[in-house]
């Protein structure tokens, strides 16, 4: 049976270009949480419709593929439908996340995306124009934003990995947007993927913002996008290891930085590992304190509840989106 081509519109999703615009005039950044399963998609929609904030619901492409491509589509309209419900009138957009094909662009715009990322950050600076123009072309047909990444971070997460982070050079993001025609640009100033950002016991080395400034100033008013941008809260990590995890030396980018980050031209800010932390903490707890449950909704529950409360804190406290939608 063919696959059903269905537009973002039709699904109730908005794009990101009126939330970009608006973000850099208000001078704080829009919340892109990650998510694989129901009870993440629920917690992101109530926390945001309750703080009242813009947010982009995004997925890698190891996500979509567990989350079966079809059943993600029906998740995004059902997300949308609840905050309606709510009363809420917050834009959602749903966003591929590391996309590293044409093919898999191309696959998400058809199924109702409305934004994807073409991530060529790898390749040489040619092929990574060449790449992100074509999928550029396909997407704008049918009004889907397009965002690159110029830089390679560092650590692990998901289908993406890199031992070695490479700051973006300033010098070549005008000819990268001006060649590509992308909507939004990822850069690389010192944020890293996963829970293991930086070496335990050392401090932690201070975001460049030299680097983003220069980059602002080449290419001005144009949306910036971080990746890597978990705290790794410390509080997660202490009550997964004390319920019988594993996680030394698990430290992320402190929160205060972000917050100056998302004052300036970063206008989309990107949240996994601290979601992934946050549920596995509870669920941990739960277990060693309840070691008769065996019902999913009750340790699926407190982890949901718990993640709710972690993204209208990011909401209030580091991104400055609440009360923005």
């Amino acid at each position: 049976m063919e696959k059903l081509k269905v537009h973002y519109s039709e699904l109730g999703l908005s794009n990101t270009k009126e939330m970009f615009s608006k973000a850099m005039a208000g001078k704080y950044a829009i919340p892109a949480y990650n998510f694989n399963n129901l009870e993440q998609l629920q917690a992101i929609v109530t926390a945001c419709v309750e703080t009242n904030s813009p947010v982009i619901i995004q997925v890698s492409k190891g996500a979509r593929s567990y989350a079966n491509e079809t059943m993600l589509r029906c998740m995004a309209m059902g997300a949308v439908q609840m905050a309606r419900e709510a009363g809420s009138t917050i834009p959602i957009c749903l966003h591929l996340d590391h996309g590293d094909t044409f093919e898999l662009c191309k696959s998400c715009v058809d199924s109702g995306f409305s934004s994807v990322m073409i991530d060529g950050s790898h390749l040489p600076f040619e092929e990574n124009v060449a790449l992100a123009r074509k999928v550029v072309e396909y997407a704008h047909q049918f009004d889907v934003t397009v965002e690159a990444e110029l830089g390679v971070l560092a650590g692990i997460e998901d289908e993406v990995s890199a031992e070695h982070s490479t700051y973006t050079k300033p010098e070549e993001v005008e000819e990268f947007v001006k060649q590509t025609g992308v909507d939004s640009l990822a850069i690389s100033i010192g944020t890293s993927h996963g829970a293991y950002k930086f070496k335990a016991g050392q401090p932690v080395p201070p975001l460049r913002f030299d680097i983003l400034e220069e980059c602002e100033k080449r290419i001005p008013g144009f949306p910036i996008v971080l990746h890597g941008a978990s705290s790794v809260v410390q509080e997660y990590v202490e009550l997964i290891n004390q319920y019988g995890g594993k996680l030394e030396g698990a430290v992320g980018i402190p929160e205060d930085q972000l917050r100056q980050a998302a004052a300036s031209a970063v206008c989309k800010i990107n949240i996994d590992s601290d979601g992934r932390l946050a549920v596995t903490a509870k669920i941990r707890e739960y277990f060693a304190k309840d070691p008769k449950e065996f019902d999913p909704r009750k340790y699926l529950g407190e982890a949901r509840k718990e993640l709710v409360k972690l993204v209208k804190h990011k909401n209030e406290a580091v991104l400055g989106s609440a009360g923005k939608a």
